[in-house]
């Protein structure tokens, strides 16, 4: 029960993060640190984060953050007048503009 708690605080409102690889494996050094803590085990001890996980009985967290996306973009597509569902299916009309972009 106490890992969930603070794997649930951790990962809140993750769904919606903009996660990029170094975000990931912070993530994941952090949730390793935490097992570790939570069994009672040092790096010297030489167990690896998979078996602390499979006693603790949690998932890997890559696994829960990618769960909570793809919950959420199914929950995007289920409804229709929701202004993400909108954003995801908006088509720009006409060609881009030549050269680079304005700053403004």
């Amino acid at each position: 029960m106490y890992s969930s708690c603070v794997r649930n605080s951790m990962l809140h409102g993750s769904e919606r993060w903009p996660l990029r690889k170094e975000n990931e494996v912070a993530i994941q050094q952090a949730e390793t640190r935490m097992v570790r803590w939570m069994c009672s085990v040092k790096v010297k001890d030489r167990f690896s984060s998979k078996e602390l996980r499979q006693r603790l009985g949690i998932d890997d967290i890559t696994l829960v953050l990618q769960h909570n996306r793809l919950r959420w973009y199914g929950h995007v597509l289920r409804n229709e007048d929701d202004w993400v569902k909108k954003c995801v299916e908006y088509e720009v009309e006409g060609p881009r503009p030549r050269g680079r972009p304005k700053r403004t």
